[in-house]
Order: C-alpha cells, then sequence, then structure tokens
C-alpha cells in the first residue's frame, strides 16, 4: 500500500488504473476500500480507462488518527488532497467525493480551483451550505461504552458501521466534531467547473442534489432511485450517471 507524509500526517492512498486521473474521497468512518474498492467503483473507473485515485482521509483507515477536533477542518483536510496531487505530480483531476468526502471535495474546488476538472458530489446536496447533514451527537455514540449503550437508530448505524470497519473510534468522535463546516452559497456560487450532484432519493442525510445544483453555474442533478445514504454508493445508477458526466466533460 503507498502513502506519503502530509507535514506530520501519513496519508495512505492507492493508485490504480491509467488514463485521465479521478480522486476518490471517501465519507466518514469509510476508507478507501469500503467505499470505492468493494463496491466496485475503482474496476469500474479502471476500466472505463480511467486512473483510479483513493485515499484515506487523515483518522480513516491506515492514515494517521489524531485525537483533536482541529486537526480535521475541512480546509485542513482539503490540503490533504491537494498534498496528494503534488505528491503524484497530478496538475488537474477530475474529483469524486462521498457525503464528508464530497464536503472536501467541493471546498477543494473553490479553494484550488486550478487543480479541479470536474466534481461528483455523492451524498451530499443541499446541506453542504444548510447545516451539516449528520448530527454531532454520533460522536457521543462513537465514544459511548459498546453499541448497546446507543439508542437513536443513526447513532447506532453509524457506530456499528465504525466498528465493522475497525475503525479507531475516538478518532473518528474528533473527526466529527472537527470537520463540520459549510460552504457558503457564494462560494458554491462561484465554482465554475463542471459538477454533478448525486443523491439517493431516500437519502435523510444529503439534502436535496437540485437545490443544490440550483445554486452552482451549470450543475446537474442525478437521483438515485430508492436509495438511502448507507446504499446509494454502489448504485449502478450512480456509476452510470457518473461515467457519462465524465464522458460528456471530454
Amino acid at each position: 500500500m503507498a502513502s506519503f507524509k502530509h507535514g506530520e500526517v501519513e496519508i495512505a492512498f492507492l493508485d490504480e488504473g491509467a488514463g485521465e486521473p479521478i480522486v476518490l474521497l471517501h465519507g466518514f468512518a469509510s476508507t478507501k476500500e469500503v467505499n470505492w474498492v468493494n463496491p466496485g467503483w475503482v474496476e469500474t473507473l479502471t476500466g472505463a480507462g480511467r486512473r483510479a485515485i483513493a485515499l484515506d482521509n487523515r483518522g480513516h483507515g491506515a492514515s494517521s488518527k489524531l485525537y483533536e477536533p482541529s486537526a480535521y477542518h475541512s480546509a485542513t483536510m482539503t490540503e490533504d488532497v491537494r498534498a496528494l496531487l503534488d505528491h503524484l505530480s497530478i496538475e488537474r483531476a477530475d474529483v469524486m467525493g462521498y457525503s464528508m468526502g464530497a464536503r472536501i471535495a467541493a471546498l477543494l474546488a473553490v479553494n484550488h480551483p486550478e487543480r479541479v476538472r470536474s466534481v461528483v458530489l455523492g451524498g451530499l446536496g443541499i446541506r453542504l451550505v444548510k447545516g451539516v447533514g449528520l448530527s454531532e451527537t454520533i460522536a457521543d455514540a462513537l465514544e459511548a461504552r459498546s453499541l448497546a449503550d446507543v439508542s437513536d437508530p443513526t447513532d447506532r448505524s453509524f457506530r456499528s458501521f465504525a466498528e465493522q470497519t475497525k475503525s479507531d473510534l475516538k478518532a473518528l468522535a474528533a473527526c466529527m466534531r472537527g470537520s463540520r463546516q459549510t460552504l457558503s452559497r457564494e462560494q458554491v456560487a462561484g465554482i465554475r467547473v463542471p459538477v454533478l450532484v448525486a443523491v439517493g432519493t431516500e437519502d435523510k442525510v444529503a439534502g436535496s442534489a437540485q437545490e443544490l445544483a440550483a445554486l452552482i453555474p451549470g450543475a446537474c442533478a442525478l437521483d438515485i432511485p430508492n436509495r438511502d445514504h448507507m446504499l446509494t454508493v454502489g448504485d449502478k445508477v450512480f456509476k452510470a450517471g457518473v461515467l457519462d458526466f465524465l464522458n460528456q466533460r471530454n
């Protein structure tokens, strides 16, 4: 497994395939394998002639674990992605993020527009600018003594997911508390690269894809039928929509 140092933080990543690069940013409590390898995204993208690059966000997977919420500010996590592009000597790339990863992808397009060719925002709609989607009570659930001590269904689902992925629960709790920044309407309106916003029709976390797309010049919205926040990731409609979007960009 490849990795590089960004300051004192070790960032693990995979780099597969050849062709135009697309950087994949996973969601909260996930990993590059859970979000992108296991659901078939890396295979789909490399099979379509793309170079797929996926990192483990700080605090996740095989990357460094940090325990102060301030270490997980969205702008800081965005700089990890910019540093990965520098490390791989990639001037510009398509970027696809899911949920928390979509927030990072959007901020990368705002802060470093010269590095981004297009953006796919998966699992995050209008709550990119209106609220942050996930409740901070998830952090408390991650720090609970056991899953049995967590009663809220959403909190339980994230605690269970984090345990399944063998995550560092303390690091994830810090990430949840530190990465809850929103973007302003003016920031998203200033994005000038092609944008696809893809959200499941049963997703109660992301907010409306159409409402967000309406704020971004030229952006397109994609509904993923009958999928909630957890089940949208590997959906065939999502994959087909992304490939079509990338091909249209060319």
